[in-house]
């Protein structure tokens, strides 16, 4: 299988494409320059984030930082984007985003164009690990098997074929459900899978089927959406804004949030620190990417890995039923 070998953690680049909010180009730039000068070296971004705006925007930070070309970055194939006249105000979750309308196609052809249009964009002659972006039934709904079709007929051996050739250096899926990785697993070969907001403190499904196979097929795991969309990346009692599965969250899962939060607070660990560490109670996770805007936002994840946890706390939040993993604790951290 792969040969990259991924930091523990990374930066996902979504809200530097205005995920929710705008970012300016300037603090777009600022938040990539935060990050590498605090250590960090994997991104992970797609054409779908700002509609090419997060991959133009990391493209021109790393052209700037990155002059021993020590950054791994991954990117995803399944939209194009065609240009529209338009582009202000909220587009599927982006804001201000980039004058572009993604449309999916996972087509043989869509796939290698889409491939070299983010390498323009990125300003990169090679991508490391190369994604095909959410498949499966929670975005497409009825039109699922079909897009699945069309990714297994053409799109995947596209895919392999850039791998091949050394264009790409490592293939698979960038997902937010569980299902799906399981097919795919089945079906062909994969290097790795980016699954967001499916293995967190709230949200254990990775655990039923895809850890087991992913162990059993050699694939490793990079988590995205650690904190749920945003639920778990501040106290539940700041109640504002709170998303989950980018929508405002259930009272079940509110509650769910409420009691890991009071295990927590047991062992003085605030819950954002216990939800980016969480994912490493598994060895099959290669990498955690939260969501980065702004150089607060780094500073703050950085320390988050440098507040110390007591191994209590994860043997605590398992006694009481609120994860279910196979080890109590966290491990594989640098």
């Amino acid at each position: 299988m792969t040969r990259i070998s991924l930091p523990a953690y990374g930066m996902g680049c979504a809200a530097i494409g205005n995920l929710y909010l705008p970012v300016s180009d300037d603090e777009a730039l600022r938040t990539v320059a935060a990050a590498w000068r605090a250590g960090i070296r994997y991104f992970d971004t797609a054409p779908h984030y700002g509609f090419g705006l997060s991959e133009s925007r990391l493209g021109a930070a790393l052209a700037v930082l990155d002059q021993k070309g020590e950054a791994v970055v991954s990117t995803k194939v399944g939209r194009l984007l065609d240009p529209v006249e338009q582009s202000a105000g909220e587009r599927h979750g982006f804001v201000d985003a980039a004058p572009f309308e993604p449309r999916f196609d996972y087509g043989r052809d869509a796939i290698l164009r889409s491939f070299e249009e983010s390498l323009g964009r990125l300003q990169r002659s090679r991508i490391d690990i190369l994604l095909a972006h959410d498949l499966g039934p929670l975005t497409h709904g009825p039109e699922s098997d079909r897009h699945l079709r069309d990714f297994l007929a053409g799109g995947y051996a596209a895919m392999q074929t850039l791998r091949d050739q050394g264009a790409a250096g490592a293939i698979g899926i960038g997902v937010n459900e569980t299902e799906i990785c399981v097919e795919m697993l089945e079906r062909v070969d994969l290097d790795f899978i980016l699954l967001a907001g499916r293995f967190t403190l709230l949200d254990q499904s990775a655990l039923d089927r895809l850890l087991p196979l992913c162990r059993q097929k050699g694939v490793k795991l990079i988590v995205g959406g650690p904190y749920n969309s945003g639920i778990l990346a501040q106290s539940t009692r700041i109640v504002r804004d709170l998303r989950y599965d980018y929508r405002a969250p259930p009272e079940s899962v509110l509650l769910n949030a409420a009691a890991i939060e009071a295990v927590c607070e047991r062992h003085d660990v605030p819950l954002p620190v216990a939800a980016l560490r969480f994912p490493f109670c598994d060895p099959c996770v290669a990498s955690v990417i939260p969501g980065l805007a702004g150089e607060e936002q780094v500073e703050e994840m950085m320390e988050r890995l440098a507040y110390p946890i007591p191994d209590a706390l994860w043997t605590a939040l398992k006694t009481e039923g609120l994860v279910r993993t196979p080890r109590p604790e966290p491990v594989g951290l640098p």
